[in-house]
């Protein structure tokens, strides 16, 4: 059986002026010829030779053959460009003549033209080849790292409730909890960050901060940073709400104390009402 949207080998049964007819072998049914067009055809290729192609279908919907390979096949992930937006969805480009489609349903953010997003190659319901950015169930959960291991990954989905999800290696599944959430991620971006825990069902809890022993020096020092930028006052402290220091440092309550507890040690800091001060040197 011809599958769509994967190489296989076909066999060559005959030249036409518009290309070569290809099937699985020369007892399969007519109906089931597929062309690989003349414009791909190599001078040495003859009847019953054997040759590796790549089914989809053409801009009129016909099953054809290439022998050019494309940037995904069936149930692959990729990161492609969206070269044009139209009423019905966007066409990306995935190297093959016609560009592929990516439903307006398929999109989990609205995507942009130039623009490349990590997406899946599935078939429809009517066996036409499309691009999904809902790529849960094309992910595995048996991902060969250990916990502290530095990983990448693209961000696929942002849930306000649970977290940030990330594909790590384009591959695994992994995330980013609610509780280690301290940037606003967006679909899309690229992330280095370190596996925390490898939970029993093989997918990832991640942080894209340190340990904290390790985060202290660079949150002491954006803190800082804050300071110098604010006349050497911030108005936090540790009574301050959690949420307040997190939209304001991006750090967890917990880091904030143990950052500027380092900078009160160090005699870089006071207490001052409702906040902290920097101590100029002498």
């Amino acid at each position: 059986m011809i599958e769509i949207g994967k190489f296989q080998k076909l066999e060559v049964l005959r030249f036409t002026s518009v290309g070569a007819y290809l099937n699985i072998n020369e007892e399969a049914s007519a109906d089931d010829d597929i062309l690989l067009p003349q414009s791909q055809l190599d001078s040495d290729l003859e009847v019953g030779d054997i040759i590796d192609v790549f089914v989809y279908r053409d801009s009129e919907d016909r099953l054809i053959a290439t022998v050019n390979e494309p940037k995904i096949t069936l149930g692959q992930l990729a990161y492609l460009k969206v070269v044009d937006i139209t009423k019905v969805g966007a066409f990306m480009d995935w190297g093959l003549e016609k560009d592929l489609f990516l439903p307006f349903n398929e999109q989990t953010v609205r995507v942009r033209v130039g623009k490349e997003y990590l997406v899946a190659l599935y078939l429809d319901k009517s066996k036409r080849l499309c691009a999904t950015m809902d790529i849960y169930k094309y992910l595995s959960d048996d991902a060969p790292y250990k916990e502290e291991a530095r990983v990448r990954g693209v961000i696929y989905n942002v849930n306000e409730d649970v977290g940030v999800f990330v594909a790590i290696d384009n591959t695994y599944y992994g995330l980013i909890p609610k509780s280690e959430v301290y940037t606003d991620f967006k679909v899309g971006d690229k992330i280095e960050a370190r596996v925390v825990k490898v939970r029993e069902d093989g997918k990832l809890d991640l942080s894209v901060r340190e340990k904290a022993y390790l985060q202290m020096d660079d949150d002491s020092q954006l803190i800082l940073e804050k300071l110098e930028a604010n006349n050497g006052i911030l108005y936090l402290n540790d009574k301050s709400d959690s949420n307040t220091i997190k939209l304001e440092l991006k750090m967890s309550k917990n880091a904030f104390k143990r950052a500027v507890g380092r900078l009160l040690k160090e005699g870089k800091i006071k207490f001052i009402d409702n906040g902290i001060q920097l101590i100029e040197e002498e």
